[in-house]
């Protein structure tokens, strides 16, 4: 679980998806796809694909690999929707993405990216893992996994060869700082990535930032709630800027916390059909609230901060969200695979669109520097003038 503790300026945001729901697909049904217009039963495009293969095989210079150009139709399939958010994922990638999203993996809590010189570095090393209980630190150099020198191995190579260590694996890396070669000795387990962080920003008022929105975050975010309330926390501002995304069903999970009785959200497909989530009410937040958002804040960050601002629960602080309001549901292939396709629109409760516009601010507060305390932040500033003295009654005006 995420500690007590306070960030020091903001997560870079990257792209992130909202995936809905996940399905299983049966195989290919060659008889069905027999009876409608597709790319793929279009006998010149075949044609085409085969004598493109042709080609390869008399022209190219190296020997092809018949997996790899197999997976290299699949992904131009999807590519050419135009949509980046829908996409094939090999059973690796596929792996990968689920993992992300249920915010555990196996290994020993390390991220890691390529060097020049072909080694691995440690970027992050996640608290309470293996690797932080070992002395592992963010820029050690990894130079051999189990013995062996992975220089010039590609990253998701050095990743398998960590998990499948039987019992124990052994890191060797370098530490710059101290131009030392240090072994590490650990044993690979499930690792829970935080998404929740947070703090007292004074005596009164609770600081809750959330970076994603994975599995795990509904859980995270009840404890930070829970060990601020018992600090004395009578107001709350929640960090969502830089904020990508993630699950629907975990900020829905974390708004029921929040929201009174009513809708919190709804899609609608292709066909018009919709998706509803609901709040009971039963748990309602009885503290004055103030929701921070940027540009970078995006999909389920914008449910919530969309459904704050429905039901005035608190008010929305920073500047226009990123405006992704569709979602994208990933259906798992027979083979580990998978693609994900973009699916659905979503409205927030009063049926506003969020897709292309975002959401607006209440208070419109430009950030044009990188704070380096929360207490230096002119969007957290804010917040704690507006919060101040509040009460949950009088809070917010009626619009």
């Amino acid at each position: 679980m995420a500690k007590n503790r306070l960030f020091k300026g903001m997560m870079a945001g990257v792209s992130f998806l909202v995936i809905l729901s996940m399905s299983a697909y049966a195989g290919y049904h060659a008889a069905e796809m027999a009876d409608q217009e597709n790319v793929l039963t279009d006998e010149y495009h075949v044609e085409k694909l085969l004598y493109l293969e042709e080609m390869i095989d008399e022209l190219y210079l190296y020997d092809k690999d018949e997996e790899q150009l197999a997976e290299g139709i699949y992904t131009g399939l999807v590519y050419g929707l135009g949509d980046p958010y829908s996409c094939y994922y090999t059973a690796e990638e596929y792996e990968a993405e689920f993992q992300a999203n249920e915010g555990t993996f196996y290994g020993i809590g390390i991220s890691m990216e390529g060097t020049q010189d072909g080694y691995q570095e440690v970027i992050e090393v996640y608290e309470g893992a293996p690797a932080d209980e070992a002395g592992m630190l963010p820029g050690d150099i990894i130079l051999e996994v189990n013995g062996e020198d992975i220089c010039g191995m590609p990253g998701d190579e050095v990743v398998h060869a960590i998990r499948d260590s039987e019992d124990e694996v052994q890191i060797t890396v370098n530490r710059p700082d101290t131009e030392k070669e240090l072994e590490f000795t650990m044993t690979p387990t499930d690792v829970e990535i935080s998404s929740v962080y947070y703090g007292m920003l004074n005596s009164r008022m609770g600081y809750i930032q959330i970076t994603e929105f994975t599995a795990v975050t509904p859980a995270q975010y009840q404890v930070a709630f829970e060990e601020l309330t018992k600090e004395g926390m009578q107001t709350l501002v929640v960090d969502l800027r830089n904020n990508p995304g993630g699950l629907v069903d975990a900020v829905c999970e974390i708004l029921r916390n929040i929201l009174p009785e009513g809708k919190i959200v709804y899609t609608e497909d292709k066909n018009g059909e919709r998706q509803e989530e609901f709040c009971d009410g039963k748990n309602e937040l009885q503290l004055p609230l103030a929701v921070l958002v940027n540009s970078e804040s995006a999909s389920a960050a914008e449910i919530f901060a969309g459904a704050v601002q429905d039901y005035k629960k608190g008010i929305i602080i920073g500047t226009n969200t990123y405006g992704k309001g569709i979602v994208q549901s990933i259906l798992s292939l027979s083979d580990g695979s998978a693609i994900k396709l973009t699916t659905a629109q979503y409205f927030t409760a009063k049926g506003n669109i969020i897709n292309g516009k975002g959401i607006c601010p209440d208070l419109l507060v430009e950030l044009n520097y990188q704070p380096q305390e929360l207490l230096d932040d002119k969007q957290v500033l804010a917040a704690m003038e507006f919060l101040a003295g509040k009460t949950a009654q009088n809070a917010y005006p009626a619009a």
